[in-house]
Order: C-alpha cells, then structure tokens, then sequence
C-alpha cells in the first residue's frame, strides 16, 4: 500500500500543479475582453470530440494494456513483448477510419450544429489533428501507468499541455497570434505534441519495445484477448459518450449553443478539481490491481477499494465545499464575464455527482481488471440508457441546469449498481463509518465558514472563508484519523518540516 500511497500523493500534487495552470488558463478564458463565451465554448467542445475520437479509434487499447500487461511482462523478455506495439498499430487504423467517417458524414455535423454552434462549424476539420494527439496519448499513458511511470504521463497530461495552452493563449493576447482563428488551429496541435513527447520518453528509457513477430502470449491469450477488447471497446465508447453527451446536446438544441456550453463549461472545469485526485490513486492502483486479481489476492483488493473510497471521498467532499463558499464571489472577484455566474447552480449538481462517483473508490478499475470485466459494459449501457434521453429532455426543459440533474441522477444509479454487483461476487464494498463521518464533517465546516464571513465580499472574504474552512476541515480529519493513510502522510509532513 505504501507505493500506491506515495505514487498516488505525487500524481496528485503533479495534477494540482497542472490545475494551477489550468485554472490560469480557464482565467484568460473568461475573463472579460478576452475571449467570448462562445470562444471557450469552442475549446471545450473541441476537447470533447477528441475525447470520443479518441474512444473510437484507440479499439480499447489501454484497457487491453491494462488487463493483459502482467501476463506479458511476467513471460516475455521486454525485445519480444509485442504488446504496446499493436495497440499504437490498432490505435493508428483506428484513427483512419474515424477519420474517414468524420469526412463521409460532415453534412449531418453541419445539420445539427450549424444553426446553433456555427463556429463548430467553420473550425471542424481542426478536430481530427486533437483527435488524433488524444488516441495516441490514451494507449501510451495506458502502458506508462502499467510500467509504473503514472507521474510522468500525469505530468504530461496535467502540466505540460495546459502550459503549452497558456503559451498560445499569452501570444493571442499580445497579438502575437492575429486573432482567433489561429489560436484554435495551434490549440488543436498542443495535444499531439504531449504524445509525441511521451513516446520520445519511453523509447529513450528504453522503456518500450517495438517488434512486429506475434509472441507466444498473444498466440495463447488471442481469443480472451479479442473477447476482452470488443466488450471493452463497447463499454468505452459507451461511458465516453456518457460524459460528453451534455456538452453536445447543449452546442446542438439550445440557442447560442457554444455561449452556454462556455458557461456550462466553466462549472464542469470546477469539477474537474474536484475529481483530480482520482486519476492520480487510479493510476496508482490500477497495475497492484491487476497483479492482485491474477494472484486472486482477494483481501488486497477489498483494501485498495476501502481506502481509495475513503481517500477520495475526503478529498471530494472538501473541495467542493470549498468552491461552493467561493463560487459566485470568486467569479465576481476576479473580473471574469457575468454570464458566467449563470452555471453556479449547474456546478452543484456537477459537483455533487462526482462526490458520488469519487466515494465510491475505484469501482470501475476493480470490475475492469476482473474476471467479470464484461460487466463494464452492461453497467455502461444501462448507464447511457438513463442518461442520454433524460440529458436531452431536461436541458430543453432547464437549460444548461438539466444536463446536470441528469448527471447526477444517472451516475448515482450507474455507481449504485457497481457496488452491489463487487458486493455479490465477491463481498467487496468500499464503505467505512469514517465515510458518513466524512460527510457530516464537511457540512459542519461548510455551515460554520459560510456564516461566519456571510457578510464579506471580494478578496479578503475569499481568503477568509477558505482558510477558516480548510484549517478546520483539516484539524478534525487529522485528529479523527479517517483514513489510515493520513497519519502516515501527516507523520513525514511533520519530520520534514522539523528538519
């Protein structure tokens, strides 16, 4: 536990560093004078294509990685394991045809966009060249974390290429860039940029091998490993489709479509930070999992979903108070566009949604590395079933407020169901009394610092109220040692401080 602890605390730090300089970005970005609505708009849904582009293309490769590394790396020497070169030569097809597909079918884009997203539009070509950069980023983070470089990729993903988004953004302002049509043309090539580095790293660390002779352990595992990929895959572009549907469906069936999907962007970029800790303790565990599953180690994994559930759940719970105290005054605070303010209410739906999906530990991972993986897909489908109709129906209904209800009330389901599932295969469940404690404590902290400055605004309230809030939050979590990772954690704080 101790390396998935230290891995996990450093990803962590790498992803908040990178939140640092995403949230300066996301400052640029809605700022008033910068950049329309609109224009954010834009960037998020380009982002948001990529991402299925890149559920589309990749054939499920980094699961297959996932699922299939220890087997390869136990009984291949590194010049014979095949394995991440068929995943890059499957992810590259992959990319072709999507691409190819995006071309036949631009007329149904401009259809259902046009009206609406024009700039969508205009830029669409632009999408293919992110696209591409996220399918091969996704397979080589993938085989990163399973050879134990999860902080590297995390540096990439989470530093590397919002500093290179600054960049741009830095030269659009002083004119560097002429306007924003050249902007968003170099944004679409800052995410291949971030793969092509990757992949330059693991060759140089001679931490990848590229060889096209098919070894013994894909010739004795193809058929598990054919089933496992087309499940996977569906399961894939299934739960994708599930976290950016809301984004599309606001571009496409509301007026001025890109303006509120900007709005609606900014509240889920609030989420993001909310969630960031879990990528760093699921790139942590996923390759223990795995290794656990095949020793069929049964009690490590009830110990890695416990504490990532706990973990996480202290971590969720504690920031999203922190923005919902800051929220509306930061947004004043800082000059940023008062159209912006219309998606505080949406944020605590978003919000509330992924301290659901945080609490519950790495539910997906454990299912994923399991001999029940095929389960990912049933539970993914079922979550689309829910989701998709009612996104559609409410945000004609409440606007940019009802993809957010329909987040939480499909996600809470789809979690529901995930858990009673590792529940009745195999006893496993992620909750402790320290996980209502955790709850309880955070409301008593969130009640006490919002009415203890209830009547402040601007910077100083700013501080105030999230020093408060942060100081207390952590003497009780501390002092009640919720987690079993805390006093250890507390403990090298402490001698290094002392030092």
């Amino acid at each position: 536990m101790s390396a998935i602890r230290r891995q996990s605390i450093i990803s962590s730090i790498v992803i908040y560093l990178g939140f640092a300089v995403g949230m300066l970005n996301v400052y640029f970005f809605t700022k008033d004078g910068l950049f329309t609505p609109a224009q954010y708009g834009l960037t998020k849904i380009f982002m948001d294509i990529s991402v299925m582009i890149g559920a589309l293309a990749g054939f499920s490769m980094p699961s297959f990685i996932f699922k299939f590394h220890p087997y390869y790396f136990y009984h291949l020497p590194p010049q014979k394991n095949d394995m991440v070169t068929w995943a890059l030569l499957l992810s590259i097809i992959g990319f072709i045809l999507v691409a190819t597909g995006g071309w036949v079918f631009k007329d149904l884009v401009i259809r259902k966009f046009g009206a609406n997203s024009p700039e969508l539009v205009t830029y669409y070509n632009w999408v293919f060249p992110m696209g591409f950069g996220v399918v091969l980023f996704a397979t080589l983070e993938a085989y990163g974390w399973a050879v134990h470089k999860s902080v590297f990729t995390n540096f990439l993903k989470e530093i590397l290429w919002r500093v290179i988004v600054l960049f741009l953004i830095l030269l659009f302002i002083i004119h560097i860039i002429s306007g924003f049509d050249g902007f968003i043309k170099l944004y679409a090539l800052a995410f291949p940029i971030i793969a092509f580095v990757l992949l330059f790293y693991l060759v140089f660390t001679n931490r990848i091998h590229f060889t096209l002779k098919t070894s013994k352990v894909t010739r004795r595992h193809f058929k598990k490993i054919l089933a496992f990929c087309v499940f996977s895959y569906s399961g894939s572009i299934v739960f994708t489709l599930s976290q950016i549907f809301d984004s599309l469906v606001i571009a496409a069936v509301l007026e001025d479509g890109l303006s509120k999907a900007g709005i609606f962007g900014l509240a889920q970029i609030m989420t993001s930070i909310i969630q960031a800790p879990q990528r760093g303790i699921v790139a942590a565990s996923i390759a223990h999992l795995a290794r656990a599953w095949k020793d069929k180690d049964i009690p490590t994994i009830q110990r890695i979903y416990e504490r990532s559930s706990i973990n996480l759940l202290l971590f969720a719970v504690g920031i999203f108070a922190l923005i919902v105290l800051n929220y509306k005054d930061a947004i004043t605070t800082f000059g940023l566009r008062a159209d912006y303010l219309a998606g505080f209410t949406a944020f605590i739906f978003l919000g509330l949604t992924k301290v659901v999906d945080l609490g519950t530990g790495v539910n997906p991972q454990i299912i994923a590395t399991s001999n029940y993986w095929r389960f990912d897909l049933f539970s993914g489908i079922l979550l689309v079933i829910i989701m998709l109709p009612l996104t559609y129906i409410l945000t004609k209904q409440y606007d940019i407020l009802g993809p957010a209800i329909a987040s939480l009330i499909s996600i809470s389901i789809y979690n529901l169901i995930r858990i009673a599932f590792l529940w009745y295969k195999y006893k496993l469940q992620p909750f402790t009394s320290a996980s209502l404690y955790t709850i309880l404590i955070a409301v008593f902290c969130f009640v006490v610092s919002y009415f203890a400055f209830i009547n402040m605004e601007g910077m100083m309230a700013l501080i105030l109220r999230s020093t408060l809030f942060m100081g207390l939050y952590g003497i009780i979590v501390i002092y009640f040692k919720l987690s079993p990772d805390i006093e250890p954690v507390w403990n090298t704080i402490r001698k290094r401080l002392t030092k």
